[in-house]
C-alpha cells in the first residue's frame, strides 16, 4: 500500500494497524479511531487506502453505511487490489464484491466451527490459553495446518489455588464467611496470584462458577458476537480431568458448590439513584453501592477499590443519602429554576395543542 501511494502521488498521513481483528463487525479500536479521524471537519485526509474491500468490512450493509458516511465528509475508500470507479457502476461493483466477501466469510466460519466441534468431541482443547488450574499439552496427533492437537491437563501449582478459593467460599476463614472480594484479597495478600496478576471479584466469580473444575467442559455455548444469555447455544458437553470433588444438593438436586445464604442487602443488590452515573474522582472508575452493619448503612464506593482492594484506589466511601440529596438539590436548583420552568411549560402546551390537533384530524378523517 505504501508503494501504491508513492506510485500514485499520494502522501501517507497516518497508518492504522489492527493485526488479527475480524472485519465482520465494527468492534475494532483502530477502525473506530480511523473513522473518527476521517469525520473531523475539515477531514485530515482525503482517502482511506485499503488492500481489499474485505479488509474494511465483510458485511455489505455496514460497508455501505460507513462508505456513505465518509463520502459525505469528503473521504473516499480506495482498494488497491479491487479498483472501481466513482460512478453508479462502480458502486454496484463494490456491492457485488462485498456480497461475495460476506458469503465467503460465512462459509469459512461454518467450516471452521464444524472442525472445532469435532476436535472438541474427540476430547482436544481448542483454545490458545488454558483455563486457570490447567495447562494445554501438545499431543503427537496432527491437527490442521501442520499443528499438533492439544489436551488439557491439571497444573498442580495452580490447582492448589483453585481448591483454596473453593474452600474459602464454602467454609470461610477464621470463622468468617468470605465473598468474592474477600477471597480475592486473601489470595492476593498471600502472593497466590492469577498468573502474575492480582485477583479481583470478577475473576473469582468466574473461578467459582465454572463447571470445568468438576470435570464438565462446555464448548460452543455462547455466541461470541453477543453478550447476554439470550444468545446462548446448545454446546457440546465434554469430560476433562476434574480439580474438585462433585457435590450434590439434596434440596435443589443441582450439582455444584454450596455455601451459607446471604440476603440481598448483604450483597448490595438494592435499587440506587446514581448507579451507573457516578465516577470516581481519583481513578475514573465507576461507583457502586456497598453496605455496612448488615445493610443499615449504604455507601457509594469506587469499583476499583471494591474489586481489587484498597491498594487499587485511595478514594473513600460516599454516604448514599448525603450524595443523593446533594445531587437532587443541585438538580432542582439548576433544572427547575423559574426561567427554565417557563420554557418547559411553554413547550408542553405546544405539544399538548399539537397532539390535540392531530387527534381531531384523525377523527375527521
Amino acid at each position: 500500500m505504501r508503494d501504491w501511494c508513492q506510485q500514485n502521488g499520494h502522501l501517507v498521513v497516518h497508518e492504522y494497524i489492527e493485526p488479527g481483528a475480524s472485519a465482520n463487525d465494527d468492534k475494532r479500536p483502530a477502525f473506530q479511531q480511523m473513522v473518527s479521524d476521517a469525520m473531523m471537519k475539515p477531514p485530515i485526509y482525503d482517502a482511506i487506502i485499503i488492500h481489499s474491500l474485505s479488509r474494511f468490512f465483510r458485511d455489505g450493509i455496514e460497508f455501505g453505511v460507513y462508505e456513505r458516511k465518509l463520502l459525505k465528509n469528503g473521504v473516499k475508500v480506495i482498494s488497491i487490489t479491487q479498483p472501481t470507479s466513482d460512478d453508479a457502476g462502480g458502486e454496484m461493483m463494490r456491492r457485488i464484491i462485498n456480497l461475495f466477501d460476506e458469503h465467503q466469510s460465512k462459509e469459512t466460519s461454518k467450516h471452521t466451527s464444524r472442525a472445532m466441534k469435532e476436535n472438541a468431541r474427540q476430547g482436544f482443547f481448542n483454545g490458545s490459553c488454558a483455563p486457570f488450574g490447567y495447562q494445554s499439552i501438545t499431543t503427537d496427533i496432527a491437527g490442521s495446518r501442520g499443528r499438533k492437537k492439544k489436551k488439557l491437563e491439571i497444573n498442580e501449582s495452580e490447582a492448589g489455588i483453585v481448591r483454596m478459593a473453593y474452600d474459602l467460599y464454602q467454609h470461610g476463614h477464621d470463622g468468617r464467611v468470605l465473598g468474592g472480594k474477600e477471597i480475592a484479597k486473601h489470595l492476593t495478600g498471600k502472593g497466590l496470584l492469577n498468573r502474575g496478576k492480582p485477583w479481583n471479584i470478577q475473576k473469582i466469580h468466574t473461578l467459582l462458577s465454572d463447571s470445568l473444575y468438576m470435570g464438565d467442559y462446555y464448548f460452543n455455548v455462547r455466541d461470541s458476537k453477543q453478550t447476554n444469555n439470550a444468545h446462548r447455544k446448545n454446546g457440546s458437553r465434554l469430560k476433562f480431568p476434574p480439580l474438585l470433588m462433585r457435590q450434590h444438593s439434596k434440596k435443589s438436586g443441582k450439582t455444584g458448590i454450596t455455601r451459607p445464604k446471604q440476603n440481598a442487602a448483604a450483597l448490595g443488590v438494592l435499587p440506587t439513584l446514581l448507579t451507573g452515573l457516578l465516577k470516581c474522582g481519583i481513578c475514573g472508575g465507576s461507583m457502586t453501592l456497598v453496605t455496612g452493619k448488615g445493610g443499615r448503612y449504604k455507601y457509594y464506593k469506587c469499583t476499583s477499590r471494591q474489586n481489587q482492594g484498597n491498594h487499587a484506589c485511595t478514594s473513600g466511601n460516599l454516604p448514599m443519602d448525603k450524595m443523593d440529596d446533594l445531587v437532587l438539590n443541585r438538580l432542582a436548583e439548576k433544572v427547575f429554576a423559574p426561567e427554565r420552568l417557563q420554557v418547559m411549560m411553554s413547550e408542553l402546551r405546544k405539544r399538548m395543542k399539537s397532539s390535540k390537533d392531530d387527534q381531531q384530524n384523525v377523527s375527521t378523517n
